[in-house]
């Protein structure tokens, strides 16, 4: 997937200087001169992140950010700003901003916050894929193979999950050899990790 930069500055000498900086290494940078320009145009399901500068007329820098937030818009902005006092740097942050680089800046620094944030979103997107499908394979259990799948990623054996749950050794065999088909997993510590990565199980409470 294209790695895109939003790009949002109202000085369009700094917008150009910076667009042709993300261009020359293989960046895809998308320009805007204002916040609500850029809120229409943003594509939250890209592989982008967002060079945000602080001081803009009309809407500035925060106030899009706390728009993204309303929005749903889950990018991360790195801050760019001539005027970087505490104040305003301590509410990026704490709003979730990835970086705040003051103008003007080394163009170094920040190709590398951008490749940075581009990497994270890039991996963060990567685990939604794989919890999604974990979440499925889950869902496609029935209500018996999920009792049995429980005890199973616990540790405990066949004879004790067939008397906890009151049925024939047998038929765990099956529901287990169900089990294993429907979540793909080739041996039991495979079938563990899923349930630990899905949050069914504590890695304490696992028996040794």
């Amino acid at each position: 997937m294209n790695q895109v930069v939003y790009v949002v500055d109202d000085d369009q000498g700094m917008l150009d200087s910076t667009v042709w900086l993300l261009d020359s290494v293989g960046l895809k940078a998308l320009p805007f001169t204002n916040g609500r320009a850029f809120l229409e145009a943003c594509d939250p399901s890209l592989n982008a992140c967002v060079l945000l500068d602080v001081r803009m007329p009309g809407m500035g820098g925060l106030n899009v950010q706390e728009e993204m937030r309303a929005r749903g818009i889950d990018l991360p902005i790195i801050f760019v700003s001539g005027h970087a006092d505490v104040p305003i740097v301590v509410r990026a942050f704490k709003a979730g901003a990835r970086d705040f680089i003051e103008k003007p800046y080394n163009e170094q620094l920040l190709l590398d916050s951008v490749q940075q944030a581009l990497d994270s979103q890039q991996q963060r997107r990567s685990t939604d894929v794989v919890d999604a499908d974990l979440q499925r394979r889950l869902d496609s259990l029935t209500p018996r193979e999920r009792d049995v799948l429980l005890p199973l990623v616990q540790g405990y054996t066949n004879r004790e999950i067939a008397e906890q749950l009151d049925i024939s050794v047998k038929t765990v065999d099956l529901y287990r050899s169900r089990v294993m088909k429907r979540m793909q997993a080739e041996h039991l510590p495979d079938l563990v990790g899923m349930a630990i990565a899905a949050g069914l199980v504590k890695p304490l409470n696992l028996r040794g």
